[in-house]
C-alpha cells in the first residue's frame, strides 16, 4: 500500500485562468523564444547529457492517477541539482557583458570555455548568496570560466554543502541570519568591493541577471517536451522557493501549451510558504523568523519580483507540506516502488512529488486540485544527494 503521512494545506489562487493569454511583459521574463539562445549554448557545454524523465507506472497506478512522471535532475552535470544550469549559464552571460562593456568585443560562450579571455576573466569576480545548489552552480561556472568567486550561505546550510562550493575553489562566507539576511549581505559587499552578483532571486533594481538564471533552467525543460512525445501533463506539482523555477516552468509552458498547459501547483514547507502567503495578500509579502525547514533549499521568505510577474496569475494552486512527509518521500523513492527505478531524491527534491501523493489520499484535497484517474502528473525531481551524509541520515 502506497500511504505517506503528513498535512497539506490549498489555497486556490483566484487570479488564475486558463484561457488568460500570456501577456508580452511576462513574456519578457521568459518565453520560449527568449530561451533558444540558452538552450543551444548549454547543450554545447562539456558533458551536457539529458537527464532521465522516468515514468513511475507503479506509483501512478497505486494512486489513482493515469501518470506520474518524475524529472531526475540527480545528475545534472555532476553537480547532482538543477540549478547546475541556470548559475553557470547566468556567470557566462555576465562575463560577455563585463568584458564586452571593457573592450568593445563580446566573446561567446565557446571562446570563454577555450580561455580566449583568461586574463581577462581571471579579474572578474562573481558572487550570490544560497542554499546551496545555486551557489554550487556558480561556484562550477566560476571555475568553468576562470573567474573569481564569493559565496555568502546563512547559518542553517550545512557544512557538507559549504565545501561542496568550496572544491570548486569558491570563498564561502558564513553569515549569522537567515537566507534573505545573506541575500542583502552579498549584494552589499558586492557593491563595496566591484563583484558581479548572480543570484538566481530578483528584487528592487535587480532584475536582469535572474532572467538568464531562468532561462538556463528552459533546458531542463525543453527536454522534457522532447521526452513526453507529444503528450502534455494535466498537473505539474513543483517546489516553490523564491519562485525562480516555479516561474519559469509556468511561463515556458503557458507560452508553448496556451490553454492547453497544466495546472501548475506550487508547494512549500509550512514555515516558508512565502508564495502562498502572497498569493493571499494579492501582492507579495515576505515570511520573517528562522524558515526552519528540512527542505534546506526552500526556506526563502521573500518572493522574486520577477517570478512573481508570471506566478501571480499563472500558478492555480500554493499548497504547504509538513515536514515527516519528506524522509518518508525520499526513502521510497530510494529502494524503488514495485516494479518503478530507485531514484535518489535530496530533501528539497520530494515535496512536489509527496504532495502529490498526499492529495491523492484526500478525498477533499482530490477534488480541489482535480485530481482523477485520468490525472498526468509531472513533477520535478530537483536534486540528489546533495549532502551526502544528511541523505544517509534520512534514507539510510
Amino acid at each position: 500500500m502506497l500511504e505517506l503521512n503528513g498535512k497539506l494545506t490549498h489555497f486556490a489562487n483566484p487570479e488564475a485562468d486558463i484561457n488568460r493569454p500570456y501577456s508580452a511583459e511576462q513574456k519578457e521574463v521568459i518565453c520560449v523564444a527568449s530561451a533558444a539562445d540558452a538552450i543551444n549554448d548549454i547543450r554545447a557545454w562539456p558533458d551536457y547529457e539529458v537527464t532521465p524523465l522516468f515514468s513511475l507506472e507503479s506509483m501512478a497506478d497505486t494512486a489513482g492517477l493515469a501518470s506520474i512522471w518524475y524529472k531526475d535532475e540527480s545528475q545534472r552535470f555532476g553537480l547532482k541539482s538543477f540549478k547546475a544550469l541556470g548559475g553557470a549559464y547566468a556567470v557566462a552571460r555576465q562575463l560577455q557583458q563585463a568584458l564586452e562593456l571593457s573592450t568593445g568585443n563580446r566573446p561567446s560562450i565557446a571562446d570563454l570555455l577555450e580561455g580566449r579571455w583568461k586574463s581577462a576573466v581571471a579579474e572578474l569576480v562573481v558572487s550570490c548568496a544560497t542554499d546551496g545548489n545555486h551557489g554550487r552552480s556558480v561556484a562550477w561556472g566560476a571555475q568553468m570560466f576562470g573567474c573569481g568567486c564569493v559565496i555568502y550561505i546563512h547559518r542553517d546550510v550545512s557544512e557538507g554543502r559549504k565545501k561542496a562550493m568550496e572544491a570548486f575553489g569558491a570563498e564561502v562566507i558564513r553569515i549569522i541570519g537567515n537566507y534573505d539576511d545573506s541575500v542583502r549581505q552579498a549584494d552589499m559587499d558586492a557593491k563595496a568591493n566591484n563583484r558581479i552578483i548572480v543570484s538566481d532571486t530578483s528584487y528592487e533594481g535587480y532584475m536582469e541577471i535572474p532572467k538568464d538564471v531562468a532561462l538556463g533552467y528552459t533546458v531542463m525543460l525543453s527536454e522534457i517536451v522532447e521526452q513526453l512525445e507529444g503528450e502534455i501533463p494535466t498537473h505539474v506539482f513543483v517546489q516553490g522557493g523564491v519562485g525562480g523555477l516555479a516561474s519559469a516552468i509556468a511561463g515556458y509552458f503557458w507560452d508553448l501549451w496556451g490553454n492547453k498547459r497544466p495546472r501548475i501547483v506550487i508547494v512549500e514547507p509550512e514555515q516558508a510558504n512565502c508564495l502562498q502567503m502572497s498569493a493571499r495578500a494579492g501582492k507579495p509579502v515576505a515570511v520573517e523568523g528562522d524558515l526552519d525547514t528540512l527542505m534546506a533549499g526552500l526556506a526563502c521568505g521573500e518572493v522574486s519580483a520577477l517570478g512573481w510577474k508570471i506566478l501571480a496569475t499563472g500558478a492555480d494552486d500554493f499548497m504547504t507540506l509538513s515536514e515527516e512527509a519528506v524522509p518518508a518521500a525520499m526513502r521510497l523513492l530510494a529502494k524503488g516502488y514495485q516494479q518503478d527505478p530507485a531514484i535518489e531524491a535530496g530533501e528539497s527534491a520530494v515535496p512536489g512529488l509527496a504532495a502529490a501523493l498526499l492529495a491523492r489520499q484526500s478525498v477533499e484535497f482530490s477534488e480541489k486540485l482535480g485530481l482523477t484517474k485520468e490525472s498526468k502528473v509531472l513533477v520535478i525531481g530537483t536534486e540528489g544527494a546533495t549532502d551526502p551524509v544528511l541523505y544517509q541520515q534520512l534514507v539510510g
